[in-house]
């Protein structure tokens, strides 16, 4: 939903929900936190420039993940960086999302069949929200990432929050109860 679908009440005021008020704010202002493995990192500090200016979308990188809530995982992801992914994921705030940019944190691009030292795929280490595939991928198709991440924002619902749905999906019910 837009602004322009609300109901205009008296005096200019928008009668909207909380929902969708809540949601337009959190994809009006993603943070997200880099982590460039390989060439892919050349195209994503690229995206951040002021040649495609995300700052349009309110997308603004941030040094920190206490201070992110989007990790854009680009790069050839091996064994020894995966526990770092893991540990800086666990560090973000809640709810937190995750773009896998590149063939390589995809599927463990050319490395996949024969890389022993590559994970096949970032979504092995962290649960990921968003694949953008190329190799590189260029910075337009990093941008399609996010404006396809606010669409998935703007979709959620506060009843199931994305985090409880993450639950529920890797649990069973006996595990819960017990």
């Amino acid at each position: 939903m837009s602004l322009l679908d609300h109901k205009f009440g008296q005096g200019g005021i928008v009668v909207s929900q909380l929902e969708d008020v809540l949601n337009w704010a959190r994809l009006s202002s993603l943070f997200p936190m880099s982590f460039g493995l390989a060439c892919c990192a050349i195209e994503m500090m690229q995206t951040f420039t002021s040649g495609y200016d995300l700052d349009r979308f309110g997308i603004i990188p941030r040094p920190s993940p206490r201070q992110s809530d989007v990790m854009i995982v680009a790069g050839t992801v091996t064994f020894k960086m995966a526990d770092r992914i893991r540990r800086l994921y666990e560090q973000m705030p809640e709810p937190r999302y995750v773009i896998s940019m590149g063939s390589c944190s995809n599927c463990g691009g050319p490395y996949w069949e024969h890389g022993y030292h590559v994970v096949k795929g970032v979504d092995r280490i962290v649960p990921v929200d968003i694949y953008v595939p190329g190799c590189p991928p260029r910075p337009e198709a990093l941008i399609g990432g996010f404006l396809k991440l606010q669409e998935k924002i703007r979709r959620e619902t506060l009843v199931a929050p994305k985090a409880v749905e993450r639950f529920l999906a890797n649990h069973t019910a006996e595990q819960i109860q017990s």
